[in-house]
């Protein structure tokens, strides 16, 4: 459990200077990288052509805005005032935990996918398919960030109807189903305008996707965010205690971020319960023996034992990767990987939310006002769309399922007979 790996701060001169060069660099590589990777549209033949100038600018200037919204909203992260912009946050630059195991699953799925897709597809049209998988992962990126961001602003549309202008706060919330659809999308759109089969290309690149959130999750457990419920040692040996704000970074240090289990049980405003220490008896009332959540998290400075939930979903991933990985050579039909992946996850993350504890997931209860909050079918906003992913799954299977054993069979004994003279 390490939220900050480091935390660079900008006090003097020089070092916001070098910090100025960064960004501009910043801009400069993106721009470069832009150039270098444009490709040309396909031929009559199906095989790729070379970028024009055109193509070469376009994609440059395009790499080179994403480049300067990363730099500037740098900037304004870690500075105290920026020329035009007025103030900004000065808050240095953490390394995050949870950045960098995203920033490492997004960029290992990107590249295995890339190396499947020039495995599907055969000669220069592979090649092609290897590059527009870089070229996707831009608008994946972007789609998956605004995706994400908008499920949780639906999620917890309360807060956000209260105080509207949280809605943009750049340290808000994220949410992998909502990132998921709007990767989609992104994608959907991308296959469209460059003609290539959707299913297709959803097959060698859905597997990825639990790759990378593999990762994702192990840096959901470094930054103590998705924690379970409140157990015991004894009940679950394997039960994790979040730090609080002696949490410290990779050097030994002050990280100066509390882990967000702690944060969300020490906040006596949106944690009310009360809980049994020792069996770990969570209520919305005082019982004999149980004492406030927040005091207790508050006066120990660390959570209550929880479920390493994160890990489960981790774990899960990993072995749904693999799986899907080797079955993808008995598919019979282009979408059968990304029906059975929708299957499958929809399962793991039902199973993995019984175990969870944080509030902020949203129920429908949040959703909907008039959905109760003590009936069993109060189920988690991620549970409500599992269900919903399950059963678009299914119709995907059944239906192509059907199709291929309604097509009639190859009379191979024709093919191998001699010719009548």
């Amino acid at each position: 459990m390490l939220p900050v790996i480091y935390r660079f701060t900008f006090d003097t001169g020089l070092s916001r200077v070098l910090l100025y060069l960064a960004a501009i660099g910043l801009v400069v590589y993106a721009a470069f990288n832009g150039w270098r990777n444009a490709t040309g549209p396909e031929g009559k033949d199906g095989k790729p052509t070379d970028p024009t100038p055109d193509d070469r600018r376009n994609r440059a200037i395009t790499y080179a805005l994403f480049g300067a919204g990363l730099a500037v909203f740098g900037l304004y992260y870690a500075l105290p005032e920026l020329p035009v912009l007025g103030r900004g946050k000065n808050e240095g630059i953490p390394i995050h935990t949870y950045g960098v195991m995203i920033g490492l699953g997004f960029i290992t799925a990107v590249t295995v996918s890339a190396w499947l897709a020039q495995r599907e597809w055969p000669g220069k049209v592979g090649t092609l398919r290897r590059d527009q998988i870089f070229d996707l992962a831009f608008y994946v990126f972007i789609g998956g960030i605004v995706g994400s961001r908008v499920l949780f602003i639906m999620v917890n549309w309360k807060d956000y109807a209260a105080n509207p202008g949280k809605i943009f706060d750049l340290g808000g919330g994220l949410v992998f189903y909502g990132g998921l659809i709007g990767a989609a999308l992104a994608s959907v759109w991308y296959c469209r305008r460059n003609g290539i089969e959707f299913f297709r290309l959803a097959d060698l690149a859905i597997p990825t996707v639990s790759l990378g959130q593999a990762f994702g999750r192990l840096g959901c457990f470094s930054a103590g965010c998705c924690w379970g419920d409140i157990t015991t040692h004894a009940r679950a040996p394997f039960a994790v205690e979040f730090p609080g704000k002696g949490a410290l970074n990779l050097f030994g240090g002050a990280a100066g971020t509390p882990s967000l289990a702690f944060s969300s049980q020490s906040d006596g405003n949106t944690e009310t319960r009360w809980v049994v220490e020792t069996t770990g008896q969570v209520s919305a009332q005082a019982v004999d023996g149980a004492v406030r959540i927040s005091e207790w998290a508050s006066t120990h400075q660390h959570t209550l034992p929880v479920h390493p939930t994160q890990l489960y979903e981790s774990l899960g991933q990993i072995i749904l990767f693999a799986t899907l990985l080797t079955a993808r050579r008995w598919r019979r039909f282009h979408g059968q990987i990304f029906a059975i992946w929708l299957m499958c996850y929809a399962v793991l993350r039902t199973s993995v939310e019984l175990f969870r504890g944080d509030l902020e997931r949203g129920t429908l209860h949040g959703l909907i006002d008039s959905v109760p909050t003590g009936v069993w079918w109060n189920i988690s906003t991620s549970q409500f769309i599992s269900l919903v992913m399950f059963s678009f799954g299914a119709y995907l299977l059944v239906k192509n399922l059907r199709e291929v054993r309604a097509q009639p069979p190859v009379d191979l004994a024709a093919l191998t007979a001699s010719p009548q003279t």
